[in-house]
């Protein structure tokens, strides 16, 4: 029988007290981890019994002992993430994931309420947290709740973005591939190697030194505060951020019906009396809100965040790209240097794809210059004023200006790693 919504936020909420309670409380014994009930098919008087079987069923993972390095980058749609992504996705010891919390949102949001309450926000971010433990303990199996339909006897065909993981288009994960077939494009990963095995899966991740996650599905790092504290992780945030005005024109651009009254104003000049300002203002404050947070160095951030502008990565990949690993004191190997140097100096052509990474870095980080109108530039600039100057952009002041682009509008900054 189907819950009411009721039933869900109160489940919800309950696994967002368990988990926090679960954080906080470290021991040194193994760590077991079993899945959740399926929140599709939820009920408050579930079988006990039938709970205590599946855990039996389930693989007991310890705790890890090797300290591995976790990773999360934290961006926000548009902003480069998938090409940041890449940069570990390439490292021959990092098994990453591409946005597995897109399952948590779209399994969860039908069941909500559709207001941008706090409630609803507080129950994905539990359901997130929840989910991200689980995979940097390498519990690949905790994913199954979240999957529609339901993976069975571990396989399934529905993981978002497969493709976009080089770990799970490889062996052993993928057992069909041949030698001429080790370097897969993404949409001949499912082709290839057919429906996902998470046991496989989940042994390729546990073979791996780190792990790296990328998301955009949680706003600010603040939300994520209980895993950086928690001690049996290692995790190290990345923030990923972009000019609001590059993120504006490239999201116009890619999700042209969502956008189509910022398109229709760029087009006839005409501010549109409907148009949603929150796509562009949401977008500054989170910036606003997370990046404080993290400028002001509190003591649970030390050694575990950095900042990281996509027009500083795009306009110097190799040098950024080995801060990175720096801050997070993993060697970078070769595997990224050349994938480096064969992808940030493509062409026009290049860069069709809305989700492709492979492109001139340096001009896709200052194209927005000629999309946008001035209009919706100085809108941007006065909407955003306060996360422009914090992130160190510089407004245009004319058409002219905009358009000229031997005057940078990005600031020298050096936004150290707080160790």
């Amino acid at each position: 029988m189907q819950c009411s919504w009721k039933a869900v936020l109160l489940l919800a909420l309950a696994s967002i007290a368990i988990q926090y309670t679960a954080i906080r409380t470290f021991t040194s014994k193994s760590f077991h981890s079993c899945p959740i009930p399926n929140p599709v098919n939820c009920s408050l008087s579930q079988d006990t019994d039938a709970g205590d079987r599946l855990c039996d069923e389930s693989p007991t993972f310890s705790y890890n002992l090797s300290r591995k390095t976790h990773v999360l980058i934290l961006a926000t749609t548009r902003s480069g993430s998938s090409f940041v992504g890449q940069l570990f996705n390439q490292h021959f010891d990092v098994f990453y994931l591409f946005e597995p919390l897109y399952h948590v949102q779209y399994t969860l949001i039908p069941k909500l309420t559709q207001s941008k309450s706090m409630t609803d926000r507080r129950v994905m971010l539990g359901a997130s947290r929840d989910l991200l433990r689980s995979l940097y303990d390498c519990d690949l199996y905790f994913l199954e709740n979240y999957i529609k339909p339901q993976p069975v006897n571990h396989t399934t065909d529905r993981l978002f973005r497969r493709g976009a993981s080089k770990a799970l288009c490889s062996p052993p994960v993928c057992e069909s591939l041949g030698a001429v077939d080790l370097h897969l494009e993404e949409g001949d990963c499912v082709k290839k190697c057919g429906t996902l095995n998470l046991t496989l899966a989940t042994e390729s991740c546990r073979e791996h030194g780190h792990v790296a996650i990328k998301t955009v599905r949680v706003p600010e790092v603040n939300d994520l505060r209980a895993l950086v504290e928690d001690p049996r992780l290692n995790l190290k945030v990345i923030q990923l951020v972009r000019d609001p005005r590059g993120i504006l024109a490239s999201r116009s651009e890619t999700f042209r019906d969502t956008y189509r009254l910022w398109r229709i104003w760029d087009g006839t000049g005409r501010k549109p009396y409907n148009l949603d300002v929150t796509q562009l203002t949401t977008v500054c404050e989170d910036f606003w809100n997370s990046v404080s947070t993290g400028l002001n160095r509190p003591p649970w951030l030390k050694g575990k965040y950095m900042l990281v502008r996509y027009e500083d990565l795009a306009r110097n990949p190799m040098k950024k790209t080995e801060e990175i690993y720096d801050f997070l004191g993993i060697p970078m190997d070769s595997n990224v240097e050349r994938w480096i140097q064969n992808n940030t100096r493509g062409d026009r052509s290049s860069s069709k794809h809305k989700y492709g990474t492979v492109r001139n870095s340096a001009a896709t980080a200052e194209k927005w210059r000629f999309r946008l109108s001035y209009e919706i530039v100085a809108f941007t600039q006065h909407a955003c004023q306060q996360v422009l100057a914090q992130l160190g952009y510089k407004t245009a002041s004319s058409e002219e200006e905009l358009k000229n682009l031997s005057i940078s509008l990005v600031e020298e900054r050096d936004f150290l790693p707080f160790s």
